[in-house]
């Protein structure tokens, strides 16, 4: 076990922090509309995003002060956990569906979604298995193989849900984290090759998927369709101008745009804060990736490195899809933007993975 530097990277703290704040005032402004119509309640949203992040918060802080090794010692029982609970999802019963896919496990009055776990699990995992192994990682039967078949399975567990948005992040980030290990780029090459045509495949699989692309290259060929979401997205960034309509002051939450407080929430704030304000967001973002990769780079060991890579690399994936659907640069996949989506899931994940890279910190020479 390394010995133990400074404090937490206290950057990375106020960051986080304020990232989350500005997600639970979001949150509240883009759902109250939707929230009093059908809860009665303008603050059904806001108050569970406020119990979900204050959960977060506190294991954020206690995972923080949880040597990062023990997550080593103990990423194979954890990530075993994680597979049998997406198992479970798919069982009738057990798995919820909400809009077409069985991804959530009830829990009391609230539920939680699996596949947003077992990104975790697997960066834990794959970090240990890189560390003990890197040396072979050049080779295609000790190395690259056992990894990516393992990464795979979890892919192709998530699909059965199906849930391509979180898939795509997990399979992003473990690809990461291989290449970062020293993966040769002529295997990625054929991989890549292999992987674009299993993607298409996926696309053909499923009339909605090859929709949402049509829809992505040209929304307006079915504007109350498919191209429904992306068109109201782009009519809300549109007229938030420079400073944006005024907090509050959103035209497209008024049942334009459905449930705007999930994966459409960075459309809203553009509304209402313009530019500027989405700006703000992601430079809050790049100052979190910055750390980061600070911390990645000064971890005094593999795993802690390759551990931090995975936890950066994950947010960055989810950052840029999220955004990029938003703004209609990339396909409507159904991606949260970190801590600023409604979700409690989502939320706590990246609260406890910001917790693991805050351990790392304290240990990393920044």
């Amino acid at each position: 076990m390394p010995v133990k530097k400074s404090n937490p990277d206290f950057m990375l703290i106020i960051v986080t922090l304020t990232l989350l704040t500005v997600g639970l005032i979001m949150v509240y402004s883009a759902s109250a509309i939707w929230a009093n119509f059908k809860f009665d309640d303008s603050f059904f949203f806001a108050k569970r995003q406020l119990l979900f992040a204050g959960v977060g918060v506190i294991a954020m802080f206690f995972i923080m002060n949880v040597d990062y090794w023990t997550w080593r010692s103990w990423a194979k029982v954890i990530l075993i956990g994680c597979f049998l609970l997406l198992v479970l999802v798919l069982i009738p019963g057990i798995g919820m569906e909400r809009n077409g896919s069985r991804s959530w496990i009830g829990v009391g009055a609230f539920s939680i979604q699996p596949s947003e776990f077992i990104k975790l699990a697997m960066i834990a995992f794959l970090a240990k298995f890189l560390s003990e192994q890197q040396k072979y990682i050049t080779t295609i039967k000790k190395g690259l193989l056992p990894s990516l078949s393992l990464v795979f399975l979890a892919f192709g567990m998530i699909m059965l849900q199906p849930d391509l948005g979180t898939g795509t992040v997990m399979l992003g980030t473990c690809i990461v984290m291989i290449f970062i290990a020293g993966a040769r780029i002529f295997h990625f090459v054929i991989l890549g090759l292999i992987g674009v045509g299993g993607f298409v495949a996926l696309i053909l699989s499923a009339p909605y998927r090859m929709a949402r692309i049509t829809s992505f290259l040209d929304p307006w060929q079915d504007p109350q369709g498919t191209g429904f979401q992306i068109i109201q997205s782009l009519f809300a960034i549109g007229p938030g101008g420079l400073f944006g309509q005024g907090l509050g002051e959103s035209r497209q939450k008024f049942f334009y745009l459905p449930e705007p407080q999930t994966d459409f929430i960075f459309a809203i704030l553009s509304e209402e804060l313009g530019f500027i304000g989405g700006t703000f967001v992601l430079l809050l973002f790049s100052l979190l990736l910055w750390r980061g990769i600070r911390i990645a780079l000064g971890a005094p060991d593999l795993y802690g490195s390759f551990l931090a890579v995975g936890i950066i690399s994950m947010v960055a994936i989810q950052v840029m899809i999220n955004i990029g659907v938003v703004t209609g640069l990339m396909p409507v996949t159904g991606i949260t933007l970190p801590f600023l989506s409604y979700g409690g899931s989502s939320l706590t994940l990246m609260l406890m993975a910001i917790g693991v890279l805050l351990n790392i910190s304290r240990y990393a020479r920044l």
